[in-house]
């Protein structure tokens, strides 16, 4: 007999695989593969909702520890879905510089290439997921410190988070209105940007880190300890920082390169002569 959150770690599984086929077809349809951005910013919110009511119809779990994590990780997905979906609609039909280069590289094979880069963030989604499916057959009635420190960690982070992307989109906005005067060097250091070359990814990998210290308080929590970890490795060495340092430096050249010398890559800090 599975333990309940197996069962939950199951659904997530099968949810994310259809969903990025799915996204896949759309993807080819449509010839842009940037849609793939929004699917994965809104899948945490889809598997959260499959995992609680099915927790919810099985009677597992508490009702104020299952109504906290799914407030968490619901707003934390939507608002980031949202804002890769609008900035998906802002970009169209243009496709992103990313995906643009994997389709160079493949050249003939990229249909099944990107086939297969969906189906891997299908994996990687329902994997990180662990956290949610713990806290959710997590019968205890008292809420642990753990999860309260995990509140508020994720708190700061999502208001942190959601600040540098608005700096981010009036940097752009901004610059877009002044950019046949070129008033505006390409290279936004507003805000958080001015001490972290990636605030974004930053915050976001604190969200992370606020899940994995929220599911201390469940049996079995200390293993979801690859979470953060693992998004770390992938935000800072395979599609955060490295995929976008790469197109910024091909897009904006020299005044990205002297921004890279001075500006911390990824954590917050103060800025090196």
């Amino acid at each position: 007999m599975l333990e309940p959150h197996a069962y939950l770690m199951i659904a997530a599984f099968i949810t994310t695989t259809v969903m990025m086929f799915v996204i896949w077809l759309v993807s080819e349809r449509i010839g842009n593969a940037g849609i793939v951005d929004v699917a994965w910013g809104f899948g945490f919110a889809i598997v959260a909702l499959v995992d609680a009511a099915l927790a919810y119809s099985h009677g597992w779990g508490n009702l104020s520890r299952s109504a906290l994590i799914l407030i968490m990780v619901a707003l934390w997905s939507l608002r980031l879905g949202l804002f890769l979906a609008f900035r998906f609609k802002r970009m169209w039909p243009e496709e992103d510089g990313r995906y643009k280069k994997y389709r160079q590289d493949w050249g003939n094979r990229a249909s099944l290439g990107l086939f297969l880069a969906f189906e891997m963030q299908a994996v990687l989604l329902a994997s990180l997921t662990l956290p949610f499916a713990l806290a959710l057959t997590n019968a205890n009635q008292q809420i642990s410190g753990f999860e309260i420190a995990g509140f508020v960690i994720w708190l700061v982070a999502f208001v942190c988070e959601t600040i540098s992307d608005q700096q981010l989109e009036g940097f752009k906005s901004r610059r877009l209105e002044a950019d046949q005067a070129k008033q505006i060097s390409p290279v936004c250091q507003v805000g958080f940007w001015n001490y972290s070359r990636h605030p974004n990814y930053f915050f976001e990998w604190l969200v992370w880190l606020a899940f994995f210290c929220f599911s201390l308080g469940s049996p079995g929590g200390i293993y979801t300890i690859y979470c953060p970890l693992l998004m770390l490795f992938f935000l800072t060495k395979v599609t955060g920082v490295k995929a976008t340092e790469e197109q910024a430096v091909r897009s904006k050249g020299q005044a990205y390169i002297d921004y890279q010398r001075t500006t911390s890559a990824f954590v917050p800090w103060f800025k090196r002569s």
